[in-house]
């Protein structure tokens, strides 16, 4: 004998048509229209998030930034006295320019590649999510290791395994510290 469905089924999520939400009493018709204008840029934001150009734009503008910041820190403590390493017949003013020109050519290195190491793994692993349609560990792992086998393929094919696995070990640990449960 079959039961009856009840007209509202108390465990289900209720679905409601785009547009058709309900809306507390008394809320005017602009306010609907700029909560619907609120969703629709929701919608698109999410969007552009997710797509992997963007993705690969933001983490080569971090990579830049961080790889620049790091370079600077280590300026800053790889010599007692920065002003020795130019000629002392210069005048404090030259030497100051020599140091900071020093500074700035190696920050942009750095920066640079540290920009090449995040457009590529983010590149490849918003690819290998894209085509597993899944988003778990191994996509951080296999694009580690892609990376990595890309990044040191000029060293030769035993160079690119190593850089390959070393990566994909590094991509799966922080992978994985983030995405485990957080301590209570």
């Amino acid at each position: 004998m079959a039961l009856p469905l009840p007209t509202t089924m108390p465990l289900l999520c209720p679905i409601y048509l785009p547009g058709q939400e309900p809306v507390p009493p008394g809320t005017s018709d602009w306010e609907k229209q700029e909560m619907q204008t609120a969703l629709r840029y929701q919608k698109y934001l999410g969007m552009a998030m997710e797509s992997c150009p963007l993705k690969v734009v933001l983490s080569g503008g971090a990579g830049f930034a961080l790889g620049g910041f790091f370079s600077l820190m280590s300026a800053t403590f790889a010599y007692e006295d920065p002003l020795s390493r130019a000629s002392s017949q210069l005048s404090t003013r030259a030497q100051t320019m020599f140091v900071f020109k020093e500074m700035g050519r190696n920050m942009w290195s750095s920066g640079k590649g540290f920009a090449k190491v995040g457009m590529i793994y983010s590149g490849v692993e918003c690819c290998i999510e894209g085509y597993r349609a899944k988003n778990d560990i191994t996509n951080a792992v296999s694009a580690g290791f892609l990376s990595g086998a890309i990044l040191a393929r000029n060293a030769g094919l035993k160079a690119a395994v190593g850089g390959g696995m070393a990566f994909a070990a590094f991509s799966g640990a922080i992978d994985w510290y983030m995405r485990k449960e957080p301590a209570e």
